[in-house]
Formats: structure tokens, C-alpha cells, sequence
């Protein structure tokens, strides 16, 4: 997967793009709303999509283009995309609380 082709690595940002529209405009899952935040979103989800395959696995040979298996780079790039909007608000959540206890 390193010395992937371009269209690989356009696959990856299809997917990455899907994700994080999903998540960012229907499901209004974000930690800020914006642009911004929905391009960091597709860069997060392309390394997602990007270790999905050989972190989660290689699953259904017919779903895929060379290297890249299409189930699991969305569920790397969601999985991915999850636990850093989660972080992000979990930090978010506690600096205001730290800051106001040391006054």
C-alpha cells in the first residue's frame, strides 16, 4: 500500500470524501462545524481508508481495485474519523472545566 497508483490513492479520496460528508452535512457529527472542519475530516479519513484494509483485513476479493478493499477503507476511514471527532470533543469538553476549577 505505500507505493500506491494514482488511482488508488483516488479511490481513497473518494471514499474519504463520502465518509466525511456523511458524517459532517447528514449526520452533523463534527467537533466544529465549517469547512475547515470538513477538510480536515477528509484528510483524517483518506489515512483511515488508507489502513483499513490491512488493519481491519482483506475482505470480498470481487470489492476491490489492486490493493484497495472497498468495505474495509470505509469502515478504517469511519473508524478513524470517529475516534478523532470523539477526542477532539472529549478535550474540548475538559479544558473549559480545568480552566474555570483553577480560578
Amino acid at each position: 500500500m505505500i507505493g500506491m497508483n494514482f488511482v488508488s490513492f483516488l479511490i481513497l479520496l473518494v471514499i474519504s470524501i463520502v465518509v466525511s460528508a456523511v458524517l459532517h452535512y447528514v449526520f452533523k457529527y463534527y467537533a466544529r462545524p465549517g469547512f475547515a472542519s470538513f477538510m480536515s475530516k477528509i484528510i483524517f479519513g483518506w489515512f483511515g481508508a488508507w489502513l483499513g484494509s490491512p488493519v481491519l483485513g482483506y475482505w470480498f476479493e470481487g470489492l476491490k481495485y489492486e490493493e484497495v478493499y472497498f468495505i474495509p477503507a470505509i469502515l478504517g476511514s469511519l473508524a478513524l474519523l470517529v475516534i478523532l471527532i470523539d477526542l477532539v470533543k472529549s478535550v474540548k469538553g475538559v479544558l473549559p472545566e480545568q480552566s474555570k476549577a483553577g480560578q
